[in-house]
């Protein structure tokens, strides 16, 4: 979704991506080249609908559709505000972190473990990338990245003796559909909260409704995903 992202808005400048949706049909070997074709569907005078097609080798792994606009002057705003929480500098580096970006799950919470501690099915998460160029495409790709990474843990939080790790091992877990709307221009290079608040899990599905905000509390992007979480005997 992210290099989609990137993509559409390379090729539309002047132009942000208020919708995308991607579902995700295929694994793909995160070593080979993947290939990305972008088509335009209607280009008008405000708006660009562009389609998306991902494949690797001759598998289709990835489709989706994004719709870009110039944007327009205020007729009405308003936006849901970000919730009360500890800032990035109450919580330590998380398993989430690397060398590109950092990650601080507020409370510390080690989504991971199946033994830790139950709680509500919500997750926020601080998020900040490093080096970005000066470049409204990568800010905005940057963050549709990381939409995909803990709405499933969120979903997993309430249920006692499972966790994230036992993803791939005893739950065949995976991101099946992520629909991204972007409400402002992006700097991923400075502190974002990740809201995530799964809304339902069952058969073998969940869904999670969340946001994005700033550190100033501004609301920068929304986003649902609808992800697969099964016993690995029966996926």
């Amino acid at each position: 979704l992210g290099q989609a992202v990137v993509a559409a808005m390379r090729r539309s400048p002047g132009r942000r991506p208020v919708s995308a949706w991607m579902a995700f049909v295929r694994t793909a070997d995160p070593t080979d080249p993947l290939d990305f074709a972008i088509e335009p569907v209607t280009e008008g005078r405000t708006f660009t609908a562009i389609r998306a097609m991902v494949r690797q080798a001759d598998r289709v792994c990835a489709t989706g559709n994004l719709l870009l606009d110039v944007t327009a002057p205020d007729v009405i705003r308003h936006a849901v505000t970000a919730s009360d929480v500890l800032g990035p500098d109450a919580s330590r580096p998380s398993a989430f972190a690397s060398d590109e970006r950092d990650v601080r799950i507020v409370g510390d919470i080690d989504v991971g473990d199946p033994d830790a501690p139950t709680g509500p099915p919500e997750l926020d998460a601080w998020v900040r990338f490093v080096d970005v160029p000066d470049d409204p495409a990568l800010h905005t790709g940057l963050l549709a990245h990381f939409t995909g990474q803990l709405s499933i843990a969120a979903a997993l939080r309430p249920h006692a003796g499972i966790g994230q790790d036992d993803a791939h091992r005893t739950l065949s877990t995976a991101v099946n559909a992520i629909s991204l709307s972007v409400h402002a221009p992006v700097r991923a290079d400075r502190w974002m909260i990740y809201r995530h608040r799964s809304t339902f899990a069952g058969d073998g599905m969940t869904h999670s409704e969340c946001r994005v905000h700033d550190q100033a509390g501004a609301l920068l992007a929304s986003f649902t995903n609808d992800c697969m979480v099964r016993s690995a005997s029966v996926s």
